[in-house]
């Protein structure tokens, strides 16, 4: 991560909004429960005696079967009792936060989003893994993902440098499709954004289009789209302030949002909004069958498989290059499920050995094929093997946008308020870019 008057560095070393003071409270509570700042290391010494058993408190519902399924396999390989808890996440935070305070921390606990985390991980309630993962543990995961999930000196987090969580999946963004409600083929499929557009206006039903995102998703649309004029350098340095949003690669990146509203493709003519906005969309895509195609994470298909398992005719896919465009597309990245190791707990050996068994590739492949979920060891990754439904998520893994920071939170704020704008004729592409630059500035 980049020093403090700079964002962070990584997608997921951050997740990288500015903390907040709800977050700088949580902090000062959760330091003085941990009564030491920083991650504790993996030398970190609990009580052995006795059987062991190790507690994991699981934030994703969507990994909940294969990692029940694996707890249950190594408790009867190894013969310690792992017990998951798995609160759900609108839960999973305010029950950790209140684990922290009355210090009864489990013993793994899985990672969220940077910024929400940070004070755990200064309050010493996480382990750095650092040093091992420079062994052949790390070996399990591509470099990127490493990358991203490190906490360098300086960050604007303040958490000590190092890295506190092991990651089994990878994420990136891209396009949910069904073949037959879009007439997409899958093995012929669109070679540029334009041909997409022109194929799902032609399925569109009286008008009131085919494809549906989340409002909340649209900056991370609009970064994929502008990765077709800009560098990764080039995106970095906006983020930063040192480059201007008024490019023209920003420009043609919105042009793209406004192409698709032209052609009357997105769904009611607006972007879905509101709290749960890309629930909504998850839904009207795999349960109501509403919309033919949408723009989603990779763990969109293990939502899917949860609410709707029966449901398997649809794929994923990168989204196509513009046909104006200068450079190859690139997903945005991040790290996505994974764990936590708790160095005060009882356990914290035993839990280092479960969680590095859990990110090996024959578990990371139980995960892959009963939660759908994509793995981060490369191998896999390479393997071929990824169902119909994440391989189109996987195939954008290799060239995904690493970058050192990400967009400020103000400037995000703006760009979902914007988008929306845009879709409703409310507001010029002009326009949209100022209220951008202003945004930046005043970060």
């Amino acid at each position: 991560m980049r020093k403090k008057s700079r964002t962070p560095a990584s997608p997921a070393t951050v997740r990288r909004r500015a903390v907040t003071v709800g977050a700088v409270a949580v902090a000062a509570s959760l330091f003085l429960q941990g009564c030491s700042a920083g991650g504790g290391s993996t030398s970190a010494s609990g009580d052995s005696s006795g059987a062991v058993e190790l507690t994991f408190l699981n934030q994703s519902r969507g990994q909940e079967a294969a990692l029940n399924q694996l707890a249950e396999q190594y408790s009867k390989e190894k013969g310690i009792k792992i017990t998951v808890d798995s609160p759900g996440p609108t839960d999973y935070l305010p029950k950790l936060q209140a684990k922290a305070q009355s210090k009864s921390m489990p013993d793994i606990y899985s990672s969220f989003n940077a910024t929400d985390m940070a004070p755990f991980y200064k309050a010493g309630w996480a382990m750095n893994l650092e040093s091992e993962l420079q062994g052949d543990w790390g070996k399990n995961f591509s470099p990127a993902v490493i990358k991203m999930s490190t906490f360098a000196d300086g960050n604007n987090l303040g958490v000590p440098a190092g890295i506190y969580t092991a990651h089994w999946e990878t994420q990136t963004y891209g396009l949910l499709l069904d073949p037959a409600a879009t007439g997409v083929d899958p093995k012929a499929l669109p070679k540029t954004s334009s041909e997409l557009i022109s194929k799902l206006a032609a399925a569109s039903k009286n008008g009131q289009g085919t494809f549906s995102v989340a409002a909340s998703l649209t900056p991370q649309l609009i970064q994929g789209f502008a990765s077709n004029w800009l560098t990764d350098d080039e995106i970095s340095a906006t983020f930063d302030g040192k480059a201007s949003w008024k490019s023209d690669g920003w420009r043609n990146a919105f042009q793209l949002l406004v192409d698709l509203k032209k052609a009357g493709v997105i769904a009611n003519g607006s972007l879905t909004g509101g709290q749960n906005d890309n629930p909504t969309v998850e839904g009207s895509f795999f349960s109501k069958h509403e919309v033919g195609a949408i723009f989603d994470a990779s763990p969109g298909v293990s939502v899917g498989f949860k609410t709707a398992p029966d449901y398997n005719s649809f794929i994923s896919l990168t989204v196509p290059p513009a046909a104006n465009g200068k450079l190859a597309p690139r997903s945005p990245g991040l790290p996505g499920k994974g764990a936590v190791i708790n160095p005060k707990g009882k356990h914290p050996k035993e839990a280092l050995e479960f969680v590095k068994w859990l990110t090996a590739p024959a578990q990371q492949k139980v995960f892959a094929e009963v939660g759908r979920i994509m793995p981060s060891n490369p191998e896999l990754l390479a393997s071929g093997t990824l169902s119909p439904q994440l391989s189109g998520f996987g195939a954008g893994v290799k060239d995904m946008q690493v970058l050192p920071n990400t967009i400020k939170t103000n400037v995000n704020t703006a760009i979902i308020r914007d988008a929306q704008g845009l879709v409703l004729g409310e507001l010029t592409i002009d326009q949209v870019l100022d209220d951008l630059q202003a945004a930046q500035d005043k970060s």
